[in-house]
């Protein structure tokens, strides 16, 4: 502790003179200038780089929004084309299962008609065939009458009564014998 004698005086407080107001008030000055000319140089490029920083975000943001919003539109299109594809695919297999089964009557009415044509040629030539047999039968029966015809008239018979012998074994076989 610093004790005073009696005849110092206090004079001043903190020692305030002329000059270290002069002082004070030109670093006051030096700093302010110092402040504007920092805010020019350094401030005011890192407020525009802040600036440009921010807007660069925020075009980054708006992109990013119309790409989502973009995309959104495009998978809604494509989920639409996917339904249409699909429906088309099912009328496509609809169409080839119609016209199969088309096809498949086809073929049957087709076949049923040939084994129709078959079964009429099957008849027809069953028919010539019996007719063809039919024909034999009378032949051999004539045949045969000449084969009687010829042991009677070694027998001395004429031929009235061949003739007649003929008849009679034509009518005992009847139309029965001739017909099948």
């Amino acid at each position: 502790m610093i004790l005073l004698t009696e005849g110092e005086s206090m004079s001043r407080l903190f020692d305030l003179d002329w000059q270290l107001l002069a002082d004070s008030s030109l670093m006051i000055i030096a700093i302010f200038f110092l402040f504007l000319i920092l805010s020019y140089f350094l401030f005011n490029p890192a407020r525009k780089m802040l600036n440009s920083r921010k807007e660069k975000i925020q075009n980054e943001l708006d992109t990013a929004k119309t790409s989502l919003e973009n995309a959104q539109s495009l998978k809604q299109e494509y989920e639409t084309k996917l339904k249409e594809i699909d429906k088309e695919a099912e009328g496509i297999l609809s169409e080839a299962r119609k016209r199969a089964l088309a096809n498949e009557n086809a073929i049957v009415a087709e076949a049923k008609e040939e084994a129709a044509r078959i079964l009429d040629r099957a008849r027809v030539e069953a028919e010539l065939e019996k007719q063809k047999m039919s024909d034999d039968v009378k032949r051999e029966i004539i045949v045969i009458a000449s084969l009687m015809a010829g042991k009677i008239v070694s027998a001395s018979v004429d031929t009235a009564m061949q003739n007649q012998l003929i008849d009679e074994t034509l009518k005992e076989m009847g139309d029965k014998t001739w017909l099948n």
